[in-house]
């Protein structure tokens, strides 16, 4: 006998390890020679990372779609690995050192990166098992990496075609300096955070004339908000239709505290309506000014170190055409080496003495941070490596206008789009020392060399220098008599972005570059499952990768799901306190309550609100469907082999058996259109609804019954829909299904496979006739329920049930449910009329009008009275929270989660006015 409740913690340990001792997920398995592929890539989490709501939703509902498909049959291969995450994982290990009073520098590049082993081989990839504890069926025996030997082949592979093809460069540009973690970092890693600062109002000195702050005509003001990169300026910029500067075009100002000459350009990005309509030119510390530099030719000035402290008396770039002077020399002494925000508070005191300080105004504006580091980025002018993101982008672009690859829900191709059209130099070169070191050396002379390996480098390179004729010839000639490596070529230390290997992801995990037997079955993936916020990080990378070098889209869909939210619809943050912790609503409720909880509430488009009292709810669905096979096994209900369904001869059978095919085709168009939360629905209501609460209901007086022959068939029939159900749910909550599926084998004997390999239910049985008269039945004692819940009936209150304008066909259901509908709706006589009895409560089921007499049972006026007070608090609640909604400040002033919560409880708030409406309409009905 099935036990009382069902025990998650014990339950699931056990099946988790029955599909492991089974190798139930290995690619293939379950599946016929021949079968149709179906791959998932996982998107691979952080080693650093552990799990959280968003993957928990991610991966439910990869997993649904997997385990699906492998009960199609098809060949399923649901690829799991792991992404080495180089700054995060960097920034883990040195932390670790730092607190044993090691620094990253004090060791070896190749004695820093044993320690990253070491912490990954102890710690990284506890995001695995979390995994497995939600019930992921990856293929785990083809776990990937994205620092393994083989995925490193396919990085090098990568980068040195592109180079090869010119994709792939060397560039002295700007970029998004992170001076914390001492790397460039891309563009789309930044993120704009709010701050209140300040707007200095500098005054710079016209050359030739004598600068005097008391007369305009002496200077041009610009404003600015960061005075430490000032010293860096090369020109001032005016609007070419500002007529309050067309005389200074072209001619010179004097940069305060340097003395240096620069130049003023007309220049549209100059914007005559902000500010004094004149702005400083910094090329090579902001993005627009280098963008205004190249096209006036101004010189761009680098006054920054790496760790953001003005770098001035030892750069000759700051020193050019500079002479010296006490003005200079105290700039010098006062600033070099100050970081930069003790470097702008002396700048700004400095330009007060000198009289260059025309205003201060308090500025509340967007600086750039990075999201790691936490700390404002610097635009930095540096040698990085590029590639041409644009020309990979056509293709790209092309397959999802032409509809090779489509987004679900389609809304997400414009953001796609408007990201892959506008589409920058993808920086790929990252200042760390762990990751994917670029496979570039530099000979003597500083010529690159980019190939496979140090050999082949120095190959290309002995070849090039011998070719030549002069010095380098002859040094390389001396150098190849007693060759060591290092010292012909010296190879770049950056390594790549962390999103480049993961952008060969859907394809060098099945062993590209070689051409394996997996690349040949499972590439193309067919769906890729993520999350908004990487569609420019990892999908457009991914998309262009993969067109390159495999002449075929990685994916010929991208299902986009939204945010879990908090149950008010707040974001989850740390700084809320209201992040959820998937492991703590597993270890209390479940994974399959989780997991059935996430998709059912995963509508396309719409952000999921997780409230645990959901989560509890759908615990509860659980322990319906364990009860539901409880009673059943207590009821003789045991597969029978012998009995053709289509033999049923029970009404009530062959109605369940014609929603249970209606309930397939809906969960089954509901997964593969992903619409989940539509399938999860159906699902629901199938079981809870129609199966438990009806079905088995109706069944009782069988099983108690003498009719054996009936008998046998509704247990056969049961057992039948029962082991649909446990397939059905099966993708949802697989560790319950697998364990009542082992359990209800019956007659001691096992299945023949395990459900996660059982076949998808593909049931044709309908009957249209019964299907309506059973329907009819629970839409009746559904509405006489309602009624009486609605106008407060005492539950053993016994009311009468008269019809009116009941049809022959309805007066014969009548009969032959009678009992049913006595027992179950708690009616006594059931009579016919012309016309509705004086105070009756009526309802409208088909053609007939049913009628509750209930003047003897409750005090109509009373319960009128009682419920007009209830419509007037609701109403009285509904305009209260309407007008503190339609407030403006108060929707733009209090917290998200606040607001949420409001407009959650007027939507609560209407749906109980509609009902207690209904309810005083039924009464003046009786009346």
């Amino acid at each position: 006998m099935l036990e009382k409740t069902y025990d998650a913690k014990a339950v699931e340990p056990k099946i988790a390890k029955l599909w492991e001792d089974a190798d139930a997920f290995r690619a293939g398995a379950g599946a016929a020679d021949g079968a149709e592929p179906f791959a998932i890539v996982i998107p691979p989490p952080n080693v650093t990372g552990s799990l959280h709501m968003g993957h928990a939703l991610n991966n439910t509902l990869q997993d649904i779609m997997v385990r699906f498909e492998r009960m199609r049959g098809k060949n399923v291969l649901w690829q799991p690995g792991m992404d080495h995450a180089g700054i995060a994982t960097q920034m883990v290990v040195e932390r670790q050192l730092m607190e044993k009073q090691i620094h990253r520098r004090d060791l070896s590049r190749e004695e820093f990166i044993d320690k990253v082993w070491e912490w990954k081989a102890e710690s990284g990839g506890m995001i695995f098992n979390q995994l497995k504890r939600l019930g992921a069926s990856c293929d785990w025996s083809r776990e990937r990496f994205t620092m393994d030997e083989g995925l490193s082949k396919a990085v090098i592979e990568v980068f040195v075609t592109l180079y090869k093809q010119g994709l792939i460069y060397k560039d002295k540009r700007l970029v998004s300096w992170d001076p914390k973690l001492q790397t460039a970092i891309s563009d789309i890693e930044v993120e704009q955070l709010e701050v209140n600062g300040n707007l200095w109002h500098f005054r710079y000195p016209i050359e030739g004339q004598k600068f005097d702050p008391e007369n305009p005509k002496t200077f041009i003001t610009v404003a600015t908000t960061r005075p430490e990169t000032m010293l860096g300026d090369t020109g001032v910029a005016v609007h070419p239709d500002d007529a309050r500067y067309r005389h200074l075009v072209g001619k010179n100002v004097i940069l305060p505290l340097v003395g240096r000459k620069i130049r003023v350009v007309a220049d549209a990005y100059s914007d005559p309506e902000k500010g004094t309509g004149a702005v400083k030119i910094t090329p090579a510390h902001d993005f627009n000014d280098f963008d205004v530099g190249k096209r006036h030719k101004l010189h761009a000035i680098n006054i920054m170190t790496t760790e953001a402290a003005l770098n001035l008396r030892d750069n000759e770039d700051f020193l050019e055409g500079l002479d010296s002077s006490s003005e200079l020399e105290n700039t010098l002494d006062t600033l070099h080496g100050q970081d930069r925000f003790a470097a702008r508070k002396r700048v700004v005191e400095m330009m007060e003495a000198g009289g260059f300080l025309e205003k201060v105004e308090s500025h509340k504006h967007a600086v750039p941070h990075g999201d790691r580091g936490g700390v404002p980025i610097e635009p930095f002018l540096t040698d990085q490596w590029y590639v041409n993101a644009a020309e990979l982008a056509k293709p790209a672009i092309a397959s999802v206008r032409e509809g090779r690859t489509n987004f679900v829900p389609k809304n997400w191709e414009k953001t796609y789009f408007d990201w892959m059209e506008n589409i920058q130099p993808w920086t790929i070169s990252r200042q760390l020392w762990w990751g994917h070191q670029i496979p570039a050396w530099y000979g003597p002379d500083g010529r690159i060399f980019v190939e496979k390996t140090e050999e082949e480098a120095l190959s290309a390179a002995v070849e090039y220098y011998l070719a030549l004729e002069g010095p380098w010839k002859a040094w390389v000639e001396d150098q190849l008599e007693n060759y060591e490596p290092g010292k012909i070529l010296t190879r770049d230390e950056d390594v790549l972005d962390t999103w480049f290997s993961s952008a060969l992801w859907p394809f060098s995990t099945l062993g590209w570059p070689d051409h394996t037997p997996e690349l040949k079955t499972y590439y193309q993936t067919d769906v890729l499952v993520t999350g908004f916020d990487i569609i420019f990080f990892w999908v457009a990378r991914m998309m262009m990768m993969g067109l390159h070098f495999m002449d075929e889209e990685p994916f010929h869909t991208v299902y986009v799901h939204a945010l879990v939210r908090d149950k008010n619809g707040a974001k989850m943050s740390k700084s809320k306190g209201n992040v959820i912790d998937p492991l703590d609503l597993i270890d209390e409720y479940g994974a399959d309550a989780l997991r059935f909880t996430l998709s059912i509430m995963a509508a396309q488009g719409r952000d999921v609100k997780l409230d645990p009292a959901r989560i509890a709810g759908y615990r509860n669905f659980g322990t319906k469907l364990w009860n539901a096979t409880r009673f059943a096994e207590m009821n003789g209900v045991a597969r029978n082999d012998d009995l053709w369904l289509g033999d049923a001869k029970l009404t009530i059978n062959r109605w369940i058996l014609t929603e249970l095919t209606r309930a397939t085709r809906e969960i089954t168009e509901g997964i593969t259109a992903f619409r989940f939360n539509d399938a999860a629905g159906a699902a629901y209501r199938f079981v809870w609804n129609l199966f438990c609460d009806w079905y088995l209901e109706l069944l009782k007086p069988v099983f108690m019954g003498d009719d054996e022959a009936a008998k046998a068939e509704s247990q056969a029939v049961a057992a039948f829909v029962l082991d649909e159900i446990y397939k059905l749910l099966h993708p949802f909550m697989p560790f319950m299904t697998e364990e009542l599926w082992a359990h209800t084998a019956g007659n001691g004997r096992e299945r023949p496979t395990l459900i996660c390999h059982a076949a998808w239910p593909q049931p044709s049985f309908q009957d249209v006739e019964a299907a309506a008269e059973i329907n009819w039945l629970v839409d009746l004692v559904s509405g006489i329920r309602s009624v009486r819940a609605e106008m407060n009936v005492p539950p053993a209150a016994i009311a009468p049930l008269v019809m009116v304008g009941a049809n022959a066909a309805t007066r014969e259901r009548l009969v032959r449910h009678e009992s049913a509908i006595k027992r179950l709706a708690r009616v006594g006589d059931i009579t016919h009329a012309a016309g509705a009895p004086k105070g009756s409560a009526q309802i409208v089921v088909n053609e007939a009008t049913v009628c509750l007499p209930l003047g003897s049972l409750i005090d109509l006026k009373a319960e009128a009275q009682r419920l007009q007070k209830e419509v007037a608090k609701v109403t009285e609640e509904i305009a209260r929270i309407l007008k503190k909604l339609s407030n403006e400040k108060f929707v733009a002033n209090a917290k998200e989660d606040v607001v949420a919560a409001e407009r959650q409880k007027l939507t609560e708030f209407q749906e109980a006015q509609d009902k207690l409406q209904a309810a005083l309409s039924r009464l003046r009905d009786a009346d």
